[in-house]
């Protein structure tokens, strides 16, 4: 199966993977300032997201992110929450076609949720199962979108959670992930690391796990940011992954 993505511009290749709140939207304010870097940017719906429908059988997210990329021998790759799970698996099974990784308020597969977390998944659940959409994707939005959000950003998470709630809901069944063995420490591209304070403790911890495991890693803790950065001061975080993308994987000279 091939997950729905688009490709934009030329240059080495950069991914980017969505968070599991959002779709490939969330990315539409990076990609025009990465393709003015010098980058061929792809980014891509998951399964049961945006554009992608469900999967009919199990599957595994580093999987698919293997085979939407054949033929790319090298990529530097971005992830955000969820899609930064996938990211760190991908780079952690296929170390030497990962040339620079960007995790921004990062999962990690193994992570013990908080007090805070598991209460959202309880409360989650129980909104869906009581069929009260509206009400469950009010609450993601109010935890996962930080205080320096727009309204139209607001909006914009909003839409993307509807969608994929409309999307896995549809399914007539579950089919669950195949789980593979890897360890983080195989990972050796560079790696920037980020987090907000006004997250929930889970993704900082997660940064710190990371920073201190990778042989090659920066933590930076911003001081503005929630759950999703790049939605909420989109100008600051395209600064940055330009910055450390030139460093780690250079584009050619014009």
């Amino acid at each position: 199966m091939t997950l729905a993505h688009d490709i934009t511009g030329d240059g080495p290749a950069v991914l980017l993977l969505h968070s599991t709140v959002c779709d490939r939207r969330m990315w539409d304010p990076q990609v025009p300032a990465l393709v003015a870097a010098g980058y061929r940017v792809i980014r891509a719906d998951l399964r049961g997201y945006g554009e992608t429908p469900v999967p009919d059988r199990p599957y595994n997210d580093a999987d698919d992110v293997a085979g939407l990329l054949d033929g790319i021998d090298e990529v530097a790759v971005v992830g955000a929450s969820g899609g930064g799970a996938v990211a760190v698996e991908f780079a952690a099974r296929h170390p030497r076609r990962v040339t620079a990784l960007v995790l921004l308020a990062s999962a990690l597969a193994g992570h013990e949720p908080g007090p805070e977390l598991r209460e959202f998944g309880r409360r989650e659940d129980e909104l869906l199962e009581a069929g009260d959409i509206e009400a469950a994707t009010a609450l993601n939005v109010d935890l996962w979108v930080g205080p320096a959000a727009s309204k139209s950003d607001l909006s914009r998470v909003r839409e993307m959670q509807l969608n994929a709630f409309a999307v896995q809901l549809a399914a007539t069944e579950e089919h669950p992930q195949i789980e593979y063995d890897y360890d983080v420490a195989a990972i050796t591209a560079p790696t920037l690391l980020v987090s907000g304070a006004h997250d929930l403790p889970d993704f900082r911890e997660i940064a710190e796990r990371l920073a201190a495991t990778l042989p090659d890693a920066r933590h930076l803790h911003l001081d503005w940011a929630g759950h999703l950065p790049s939605v909420e001061r989109p100008t600051e975080i395209n600064a940055l992954l330009a910055d450390f993308l030139r460093a780690a994987w250079p584009p050619p000279p014009a």
